[in-house]
């Protein structure tokens, strides 16, 4: 038996992966409080809050309506919701938003060079980017299957890691300014060496922010690191 989304994104796993992704984003000190957000697979809203927190207001865009009703259960209506496959991003109708939040998405699509090409169109100052990757220097797509009658999980059942370079050099060509974090999530999923694949666990995942703008701070690298810190 399928188990239903309150069991699987209450789980300790997802709950402590979550924990570790947010508490990096806010050590970032971006720009951030009183924005509006789009929130790209938002699943049942468990990253929604950190933007409520901070007064912004926020569009969440889910595939599943289970999710969503999930989420529309727990925040009350204080989000506007709506039911798009980022697999179509043509046919998700939602107006640009300054700040595109997309924390474990990009990695359930098949074609991540459509859903980036979209991300970018419905993006005016900054976006958020954080998803799963492959090994390598080189610019490569990995194609895997994944199960799609599970909520977490591709709604298509058809997934792709990019390695970073691929993410690096396809945000290049969307935005003026793209960076990476001096340092790493306090969490196993997030390689701080980049040259050693078996310091890696099943899944290795990356964080980039792309901006229209320069972002001066101390803790982005307008590069690819070989190493990070943890932080």
């Amino acid at each position: 038996m399928s188990k239903t989304p309150s069991e699987i994104f209450g789980s300790v796993h997802y709950q402590r992966h979550n924990a570790r992704r947010l508490e990096h984003l806010a050590r970032l000190s971006l720009p951030i409080e009183k924005t509006d957000v789009l929130e790209l697979g938002s699943g049942p809203g468990d990253h929604t809050t950190f933007f409520l927190d901070r007064g912004c207001s926020v569009t969440a865009v889910e595939a599943r309506q289970e999710n969503l009703d999930l989420l529309n259960q727990r925040l009350n209506a204080k989000v506007s919701t709506v039911l798009g496959d980022l697999e179509h991003p043509d046919d998700v109708k939602v107006k640009p938003h300054s700040v595109v939040y997309c924390y474990g998405l990009l990695y359930h699509l098949s074609n991540p060079d459509a859903a980036l090409t979209w991300m970018a169109s419905r993006c005016e100052k900054m976006l958020l980017l954080e998803t799963c990757v492959s090994f390598g220097a080189e610019e490569k797509l990995v194609a895997v299957k994944e199960q799609k009658d599970m909520a977490s999980q591709s709604f298509s059942g058809a997934g792709t890691r990019p390695t970073r370079a691929w993410l690096y050099h396809r945000l290049n060509k969307l935005f003026a300014h793209v960076y990476v974090p001096v340092f790493q999530p306090y969490h196993e999923e997030f390689p701080t060496d980049w040259m050693r694949k078996d310091m890696w666990q099943s899944h290795a995942r990356a964080i980039f922010i792309a901006s229209r703008q320069p972002i001066s701070n101390p803790l982005l690298l307008d590069f690819l690191p070989s190493h990070q810190t943890r932080g």
